[in-house]
């Protein structure tokens, strides 16, 4: 068995109280698993997540990316003197989604001093991939 990569306790009610009010919550985003290398969070496809051709937003998606990719990294520092921000993000669209709900799966490739990167695969309710993303983490001092 694997050493979990948390620094900061991660439990699911505090990181979806901590979504409250800001676009993840505006678009229905909910954490629902933590492993000890994974968190996951789910997106209803709707209408706040959809394109005019009714599958899912390219930005949707990415948002859903970032969201749990940045919400992982986060508790893989010491929150009383670090934060993690978003650098860069890569997403490959592979399979359009109409209706249901995806969930997305970050896990870590490296959790560095002054960055860490991961990676994000969304899938269907069906378990099919959907799409995968890098997301790129600066570590910083908090200000």
């Amino acid at each position: 068995m694997s050493k979990p990569i948390w620094i900061t306790p991660l439990d699911l009610d505090d990181v979806n109280k901590r979504a409250r009010n800001t676009l993840s919550d505006h678009l229905g985003i909910e954490f629902t698993e933590v492993g000890d290398e994974h968190l996951s969070a789910t997106m209803p496809i709707d209408q706040r997540t959809v394109q005019p051709m009714g599958i899912m937003h390219g930005g949707a998606s990415c948002a859903l990316a970032e969201t749990v990719g940045s919400a992982a990294a986060n508790y893989c520092i010491d929150q009383t003197q670090k934060v993690c921000v978003g650098l860069d993000i890569n997403i490959n669209h592979i399979r359009p989604v109409r209706s249901g709900v995806v969930t997305g799966i970050a896990r870590p490739l490296h959790l560095g001093k002054t960055t860490q990167v991961w990676e994000i695969k969304i899938f269907n309710e069906m378990k099919q991939l959907v799409s995968v993303s890098r997301l790129t983490m600066a570590v910083i001092g908090k200000s």
